[in-house]
């Protein structure tokens, strides 16, 4: 699935690196380097209702950090956005996320 947001500061493309094109080269080769795959992970794991990160992490196969990293570009592209609080399996809060449009 290909799928651009283009907003003059940041796109994204769910098949390449993320990066704003005002971001300092070091911040282009990050993306680059990034894992392509996990965005399309966590949005389909999002198809399958609303959650935390660390039910992600347990939907996808990622890390809790490799979730917590993604989700911002993907708010940022408006696919995911914030949709209250939720409790981790160790009684602590953490945000409720849900893809948008599905």
């Amino acid at each position: 699935m290909t799928r651009r947001i283009d907003d003059g500061q940041r796109f994204l493309c769910l098949d390449a690196p993320i990066a704003r094109r005002s971001d300092p080269p070091t911040s282009h080769a990050a993306a680059a380097r990034a894992p392509l795959g996990d965005r399309q992970l966590i949005l389909d794991a999002l198809a399958a209702g609303p959650a935390g990160q660390s039910m992600l992490a347990v939907r996808t196969g990622l890390t809790v950090a490799a979730v917590s990293k993604r989700l911002p570009e993907l708010r940022r592209a408006g696919l995911v956005v914030r949709d209250g609080e939720t409790r981790n399996a160790g009684g602590g809060r953490e945000a409720l996320y849900r893809r948008v449009g599905v």
